[in-house]
């Protein structure tokens, strides 16, 4: 069984990151292992909240690392 509200984890550090104007090394060190953490509890609604994110780059590339893609860039990490 999945875990829907972690977005409401997620959403507002990321958002808080931004805010902030966090360099690109800050996001990585937050948002990596926030999302690592998520997963491992069974976050299933991690691509609503990549898609949220999806104009900063970096949470995009940090997502992707996680092996989360906005829909039709599966292709591209392959």
């Amino acid at each position: 069984m999945g875990w829907a509200s972690a977005g409401g984890i997620f959403d507002p550090v990321a958002q808080a990151l931004i805010d902030l104007d966090a360099d690109e090394a800050t996001k990585r060190r937050v948002l990596g292992p926030l999302i690592e953490k998520l997963q491992d509890g069974d976050w299933d609604t991690e691509h609503e909240s990549l898609q949220r994110f999806q104009d900063d780059q970096v949470i995009v590339a940090i997502f992707a690392e996680c092996d989360v893609h906005l829909a039709g860039d599966e292709d591209e990490a392959d």
